[in-house]
């Protein structure tokens, strides 16, 4: 069984593709080794960043409490409550979060033992096993990528909620953080109000939606007939530079994030009302197609 590392050092650091192949052994892709730690922290790099936000246990203090609140439930409840303190804990810009080097050394330095909890294969689908993708993969199937990049494409300005329900639905994470259109946040934002309304419920039902979205956005421009405001960087660089200030990520309740506008309401709605309307017409596998004769 893969155990938190041991001795870890006091801040967070950058691993390469190249040094984190390395580490992707059998033996724990499977469970039954530990990476080993000193040997890993001596080829990974210092981040630039020498304030708070570089600080390691907050990370995985909040990593350890995501495992004892879920223990005793499915691991995959543990993505909607630990993707919005996780952003919320690193406060990163877009720029920062690209570098898969972070992503890395989170994985394999910071906290292996989660990435084997949360995302080894069930029993039926032949001998346990992750993915070698959960600890070095693309920001949509990476471990801790794709929790922060959903929290940031599916916040609602500083409001999380709207996160806590994409993260809830498997599919939401593993179809719409492929899509280009999710980054359009009026996008975002409708997809979540169709679940919220029940008018999307199942992961075959996020499935369809997310097609019929991605094809439209090919014909559609859905910044003309649902725009946005335009982004202000003050708020988010604020909210990086209070980090020297906050008080540890709340547990019971959602943190808040960068104090930016929300997303235009009515643009939210005409999505919504759209995506509905061809969500109506789309193909749901498993689902009897509305008036056909199933006798």
């Amino acid at each position: 069984m893969t155990h938190k590392p041991s001795n870890l050092p006091e801040r967070l650091a950058l691993l390469s593709d190249l040094n984190a192949a390395q580490y992707l052994t059998e033996g724990l892709l499977t469970g039954k080794e530990d990476v080993p730690a000193i040997a890993l922290n001596k080829v990974a790099e210092p981040v630039s960043d020498a304030g708070a936000r570089a600080a390691l246990h907050p990370v995985r203090d909040l990593v350890d409490d995501a495992m004892h609140k879920y223990r005793d439930a499915k691991p995959t409840q543990a993505d909607a409550w630990l993707a919005p303190r996780l952003h919320a804990a690193l406060r990163l810009d877009r720029r920062e979060a690209a570098d898969r080097r972070l992503w890395n050394y989170l994985a394999l330095g910071v906290a292996p033992d989660y990435v084997v909890w949360r995302h080894m294969s069930e029993p039926k689908e032949g001998a346990p096993k992750v993915a070698p993708l959960r600890f070095r993969g693309a920001h949509y199937t990476q471990a801790f990528a794709r929790l922060w990049w959903a929290a940031e494409l599916f916040r609602n300005g500083p409001d999380y909620g709207p996160v806590v329900t994409a993260c809830a639905n498997q599919d939401m994470l593993n179809t719409t953080l492929r899509l280009d259109a999710i980054d359009h946040r009026p996008t975002a934002q409708a997809m979540v109000r169709l679940i919220e309304r029940g008018t999307v419920s199942t992961g075959r039902d996020v499935n369809a939606l997310a097609r019929v979205v991605n094809t439209s956005a090919a014909t559609l421009m859905y910044d003309v007939i649902a725009p946005d405001i335009e982004r202000d960087a003050a708020p988010l660089r604020d909210w990086i530079e209070a980090s020297e200030s906050a008080t540890a990520v709340p547990r019971k309740q959602l943190p808040e994030g960068p104090d930016e506008e929300q997303t235009p309401d009515n643009s939210v709605e005409t999505l919504a009302g759209y995506f509905a309307e061809l969500f109506a017409d789309a193909p749901v596998r498993g689902k009897e197609p509305v008036g056909e004769d199933s006798a």
